[in-house]
């Protein structure tokens, strides 16, 4: 039985990939890393020892019923915005199983209406700053465009890029981004941020050889322990956090989908750790 007082996680999933723009699959996910997270496999535990369901409560939410085309983008925002507030005024920690990165934009915008513009930290390949990319200003590409362009963040700073073209190196220095490229990159390179903090990890900013299952495979990337040696160093409180763009049609032995659930429980402990719930 798990104790009431217990700080809690919201998993919230958003089954929807309509403005991927290359391979689509993503809307698959958020199934694939709850079978992972509750497979006899592996346990319950965080490297650093919280355990989930007795350190922590786990509120699975399912999937929030997106009808998952571009018609329907402001309804399923929409939908997204008040599962995210819903799990707020439970007091629990938001934690969005995507889908593609579009859904990071409603879930940024429902966050900050509980704790104002956010400090963001991104693991990604891409920066994801596209004014539009394919005639869509929605698009996966573009989200922390919208999100910046709002003012739903105070601060990003994103880590692992390793796909700057000189649109998105404009529209960094427009909003005044802080991409810490992967040529560049070192654990100590990423600053200790301030809350309220909100983390964002796209699967394709791992390398290829550590999560084949992503839609876009980008050489390069970070390697497991230095992405968990980054979030290990934050000591902000944590306010929400999705993992996105796993695509499990692409991840045949289900490897992506181990490290994906592996972050859950990553994320849940860092959130227990710097203060959630308390």
């Amino acid at each position: 039985m798990t104790s009431l007082s217990l700080p809690v996680v919201a998993l919230i999933g958003a089954p929807t990939d309509c403005h991927s723009s290359f391979i689509r699959g993503a809307a698959l996910a958020p199934a694939a890393i709850r079978a992972a997270l509750s497979s006899d496999h592996g346990n319950a535990a965080a490297e650093s020892g919280v355990e989930l369901g007795i350190d922590l409560q786990i509120d699975d939410r399912s999937d929030v019923p997106l009808a998952d085309t571009l018609a329907s983008t402001a309804t399923d925002d929409a939908l997204l915005f008040n599962a995210v507030i819903d799990a707020m005024a439970a007091n629990a920690m938001p934690l969005v199983l995507g889908g593609d990165h579009a859904i990071t934009v409603p879930v940024v915008a429902a966050l900050d209406t509980a704790h104002g513009p956010l400090t963001i930290l991104h693991f990604d390949a891409h920066p994801d700053l596209y004014d539009s990319y394919g005639d869509d200003p929605r698009s996966h590409a573009s989200p922390f465009a919208r999100i910046l362009e709002a003012g739903h963040a105070k601060r990003l700073v994103q880590v692992g890029i390793r796909t700057l073209n000189r649109h998105c190196r404009e529209q960094a220095a427009r909003f005044g981004v802080e991409v810490i490229e992967m040529r560049h990159f070192s654990v100590d390179a990423v600053p200790i941020l301030d809350g309220p903090l909100y983390i964002s990890i796209d699967m394709d900013g791992f390398d290829p050889s550590v999560a084949p299952g992503v839609a876009h495979l980008e050489p390069g990337g970070l390697t497991v322990r230095e992405v968990l040696a980054v979030l290990d160093r934050q000591t902000a409180p944590l306010v929400g956090a999705d993992i996105v763009e796993l695509c499990p049609p692409r991840d045949p032995t289900g490897v992506t989908a181990i490290l994906a659930a592996k972050l859950v429980r990553e994320l849940a402990a860092l959130y227990v750790r710097n203060g959630g719930g308390s």
